[in-house]
């Protein structure tokens, strides 16, 4: 298959492609999303297949409103229109019931909510509104690989796997969006991302709780990111709490370093060994997937060495990413 890549102007294009059950990839503040018409359970199932997706892990429903939303919500509660009013388009995931019979198990998992997303993207939003249906929206990556942040990204895993990709240049945020489960009486917040619990809980009024359970084999995950390995590259990754134990590590020619631009300064590697996450850990947030990619196509890397951050609710979102590629491996832990 060829894979095409789509501009602004081509928007149409794309979203003839969509509405012929193909798959197509778009742009997202936060990572881009492989899309598939949500009601079209052969276009969806072809999402899993291209990225090589467990069955059982469902997929977030990408829409351009909260109207859109309502039709496949069975009830919208006053806490998530206040998250709405506050914070949509944006980075926030919300988990409700779902209308019965208005997605395919595909979608759902076979459970009864699921999850909903506006994106505050342009194109995006042009996309669903010409299409005039919902998008699934997972990461347009390989399954378990480092999530795509820009065109190339995705042409890079997907290349020949799907019809095309609209290239809205790189994200802004860099990691995926909070998902907040509203479905039950105290909300939590299943996956974190730029938006905190804090604010979260300051909007609702309410106190919000974090997720720290572990999904069982068995078990159907209510939302991406709880129970499979993710965003990990080839070669095994390991924290770096503190940045003084970079000194304690054999850093050789087979060893990659990602870590902020001071930290990097006063490691001994050549520069090709080394990736800046940037001055501070908004800058990391955004860099992440990249540097974890940059080390992916590097042959001659055995282990990558990051550096991790301790800064309260607002490393939340960067430290799940990070303990899910290393798989939870510290140094000295």
């Amino acid at each position: 298959m060829e894979t095409k890549i789509f501009s602004e102007e081509q928007i149409d294009d794309a979203v003839k492609l969509l509405a012929k059950g193909e798959l197509v990839a778009f742009p997202t503040e936060t990572v881009y999303g492989l899309g598939a018409i949500a009601t079209n359970e052969k276009s969806v199932k072809g999402v899993y297949a291209a990225k090589g997706r467990p069955s059982d892990n469902p997929l977030i429903v990408t829409v351009s409103d909260e109207d859109m939303m309502r039709r496949y919500a069975k009830e919208v509660p006053e806490r998530a229109e206040k998250l709405i009013k506050h914070f949509w388009p944006g980075p926030l995931t919300i988990l409700l019931f779902v209308k019965p019979g208005s997605l395919p198990d595909a979608v759902t998992g076979g459970l009864d909510t699921v999850a909903f997303r506006c994106p505050d993207d342009k194109l995006t939003h042009t996309l669903i509104k010409k299409l005039g249906y919902p998008i699934v929206g997972p990461s347009a990556n390989t399954s378990t690989k480092p999530s795509p942040t820009t065109a190339q990204h995705v042409y890079h895993d997907l290349k020949g796997k799907i019809a095309g990709i609209i290239d809205g240049g790189p994200t802004r945020v860099g990691l995926e969006s909070t998902i907040i489960d509203l479905s039950v009486k105290t909300p939590i917040v299943l996956r974190p991302g730029e938006i905190t619990p804090e604010e979260l809980s300051e909007v609702l009024g309410e106190k919000v709780l974090i997720n720290t359970g572990k999904v069982s084999d068995k078990e159907i995950p209510k939302a991406p990111g709880m129970k499979y390995r993710h965003y990990a590259p080839s070669a095994p990754v390991m924290v770096i709490d503190h940045p003084e134990d970079f000194a304690k590590i054999d850093l050789n020619e087979n060893t990659g370093v990602m870590a902020t631009k001071n930290v990097l300064a006063k490691i001994d590697l050549p520069q090709e060994n080394k990736f800046n996450l940037g001055d501070d850990l908004i800058q990391a947030d955004h860099n992440l997937f990249g540097g974890l990619r940059y080390f992916d196509d590097k042959k001659n890397i055995h282990q990558i060495y990051v550096e991790g951050f301790d800064e309260g609710e607002a490393s939340l979102a960067y430290m799940n990413r990070l303990n899910k590629a290393s798989a939870g491996h510290h140094f000295n832990k």
